[in-house]
């Protein structure tokens, strides 16, 4: 079961790769996944090329810690389900193999050609060439080839780095090693046509650059602002999976301070950065940066995090200002909050395909904000058992951060939460009714008719 006659070194006539020797390196064997490690040598000693590839390298080469331990290999995929019975095969656009060790996947990928493709249905099709829509976006593309061919189909230098199994060295063909050590993100090729054929890859190079705090390059970074507009070609429910990971992975502030630079917001979240430019108060961008900032600290601290509540602040600033354009002496506070969010979040599923569990319950913590301004009666306490009140609570907690509502508020909710259920009472029946924020009105209640008399 051989991949090639020489499995350990380039051939010849293709490009040759720097290649970086053991001592010359910081990677050690124990700093990687004893299942990869598994993964690496099994391919070895069944005469396959095996490397280990792209951001565990990057991430080894830096001192940091790989989320995860990808493979690649000359091996097809059926080759490698032959290898492994814990292996199954996935993908539409090309096919993977992962290889399951309890709850760590290893994600095992063959060395991808440069101008092919898989069909529809999986197969590989190796008449048919690269297919690109009128901007020059990838359609399908994918057909098996070599180490050679394979590296110059990544997006970044320092993910285009392979660690060879075989005698442990980096094989760099695309200067990734001193671009990595220099903190300096470069897309290999010329960025124009790059981001053309997939303008992910604008995300793409945010989110790196945020993750790793590392430099865009001057030509990597030129043709953002032109091109950011091709983001419209790109599938919602695909940037949902993007934003994810740009603001819900630990660098949250730093993407969106990227995403402002380049001029990505505007084609993400127009309504967000319109919202944000006509705020000459400056609390709608502060109220962002605060909740953005605070997803970083739960992520850092490995505690959860949810979409839902990260698109409740996205949207916070855009809801607010619609509601506060249609509010009306009559209206209801709760139900113009809710009108204008289905408002903002129509509009946004249009760039951003955001799942209804998650929208519904950012909707709520929306809706909820109003009922934290009555504190007196006992009425005034059901909100401590809604469903969504601790997240409802903690944007309480952020509006009062950022200077949108009075601390004291954030506070007495705060205290509420701590007493027994006879003490609160107690609290709430005492209390008077809590002014109102400035400039927001009170709903007047209307009278209702008399039923007519039924002669009973």
């Amino acid at each position: 079961m051989n991949g090639s006659n020489d499995n350990n070194a380039p051939t010849t006539d293709a490009p040759q790769p720097v290649i970086v020797p053991r001592a010359e390196h910081p990677i050690s064997r124990s700093s990687i996944s004893p299942s990869a490690l598994k993964v690496l040598y099994r391919l070895k000693d069944a005469g396959f090329q095996a490397f280990l590839v792209g951001g565990a390298v990057r991430d080894l080469l830096l001192g940091r810690s790989p989320k995860d331990f990808d493979i690649a290999t000359n091996a097809h995929p059926e080759q490698v389900r032959q290898l492994f019975r814990n292996c199954r095969l996935i993908g539409r656009r090309f096919h993977l193999a992962h290889v399951r060790f309890g709850q760590e996947i290893i994600e095992v990928a063959t060395f991808r050609a440069a101008h092919t493709l898989v069909d529809d249905d999986n197969s590989v099709d190796e008449d048919s060439r690269r297919v690109l829509d009128t901007h020059g976006r990838i359609l399908r593309d994918n057909l098996y080839g070599t180490i050679e061919e394979d590296v110059w189909r990544r997006d970044f230098t320092a993910n285009a780095l392979y660690y060879n199994i075989a005698d442990f060295s980096i094989w760099d063909y695309t200067n990734g090693v001193p671009d990595a050590n220099a903190r300096v993100l470069k897309l290999i090729g010329d960025p124009a046509t790059r981001y053309r054929e997939d303008p992910v890859r604008m995300l793409r190079a945010v989110r790196f650059a945020a993750k790793l705090d590392f430099r865009i390059d001057d030509a990597t970074a030129a043709p953002l602002t032109k091109l950011a507009g091709m983001l419209h070609s790109v599938p919602a429910a695909r940037l949902f999976d993007e934003v994810n990971k740009l603001f819900l992975a630990g660098c949250a502030l730093r993407s969106f301070e990227l995403l402002r630079e380049h001029g990505l917001l505007a084609h993400l979240f127009p309504d967000l950065a319109a919202a944000l430019e006509a705020d000459s108060t400056g609390l709608g961008e502060r109220l962002v940066r605060l909740g953005l900032q605070g997803t970083d600290e739960r992520v850092l601290a490995d505690k959860s995090v949810t979409p839902s509540f990260l698109f409740a602040v996205l949207l916070w600033p855009v809801v607010q200002r619609q509601a506060k354009q249609h509010l009306q002496v009559d209206d209801s506070e709760i139900g113009v909050l809710q009108d204008a969010f289905d408002s903002v979040a129509a509009r946004a599923q249009q760039r951003v395909a955001v799942p209804k569990r998650f929208s519904m319950s950012a909707r709520e913590v929306v809706a909820m904000q109003p009922r934290f301004d009555n504190r007196s009666g006992r009425r005034s306490l059901r909100v401590l058992e809604h469903p969504r009140f601790r997240a409802a609570y903690d944007f309480l907690l952020l509006r009062a951060a950022a200077g949108e509502v009075e601390q004291s508020v954030a506070d007495w909710w705060t205290e509420i939460q701590t007493m027994p259920t006879e003490a609160r009472v107690e609290v709430v029946e005492q209390v008077g009714a809590a002014p109102r924020p400035a400039g927001v009105k009170r709903r007047r209640r209307r009278s209702r008719k008399a039923k007519p008399s039924t002669g009973v």
